[in-house]
């Protein structure tokens, strides 16, 4: 990845928290899955309400008894990251603890597969922001010295951002160095093949006349 010149750098900060916003539709028993590729030490918080359909209000309303169950693992590894369960309306938080692709399930607590029910759920994800307990410091901590903290942080995961860029570009150059010197030793394999059946050729060709004269 390049070096960020001051000239820019303001823009990729502002740039640089993702937001995912999005709803869908899913049945009891189903399970719905997204993949967020993310840097290694990234905070990633959700926010999510699901609302069950209701026949006599013929609409989606927020039913109490309604779990949400939200699964996160990593998909190089395996490694459950999140496994939760929590209210209709709530939160989730966790941190990526190596880099790349992070799977993002949810599903709700009904397991009966004669449930018909139908469930509407709203998803917001943001990632690579760290929320502060702006309660616990706020009776200390100026206004100015929190902008100073919030500057920090994005220039950390800036710094972040970087070092994944770098590790990919490393594999990437590694992969394609491998490939090139698998093409030159299969030019120069070609080479010999041809120079030893020309050589053949032409011992037997003038074997050939010698015979004939």
């Amino acid at each position: 990845m390049f070096a960020l010149r001051p000239a820019l750098l303001l823009p990729a900060l502002l740039l640089l928290t993702t937001v995912n916003a999005l709803h869908f539709y899913l049945d009891a028993n189903e399970k719905r899955c997204f993949i967020e590729e993310l840097p290694s030490d990234t905070v990633v918080e959700g926010h999510y309400k699901a609302l069950e359909w209701s026949d006599k209000t013929h609409g989606y309303m927020l039913e109490p008894s309604l779990g949400i169950v939200v699964d996160v693992e990593e998909m190089e590894t395996g490694h459950s990251v999140v496994k939760t369960r929590g209210p209709p309306d709530s939160r989730f938080t966790f941190t990526s603890h190596e880099s790349g692709d992070h799977l993002i399930c949810l599903s709700t607590n009904y397991t009966s597969w004669w449930s018909n029910t139908h469930i509407k759920l709203y998803l917001d994800v943001v990632v690579g922001t760290t929320k502060v307990d702006t309660e616990r410091d706020r009776s200390h901590v100026s206004e100015l010295a929190g902008k100073v903290r919030d500057l920090n942080q994005k220039l950390e995961d800036v710094r972040r951002e970087q070092q994944y860029q770098r590790e990919r570009e490393s594999d990437f150059r590694d992969m394609s160095e491998a490939t090139n010197s698998r093409a030159v030793w299969y030019s120069l394999m070609q080479i010999v093949v041809l120079v030893l059946t020309c050589t053949w050729q032409l011992k037997h060709l003038k074997r050939f006349f010698q015979e004939r004269t």
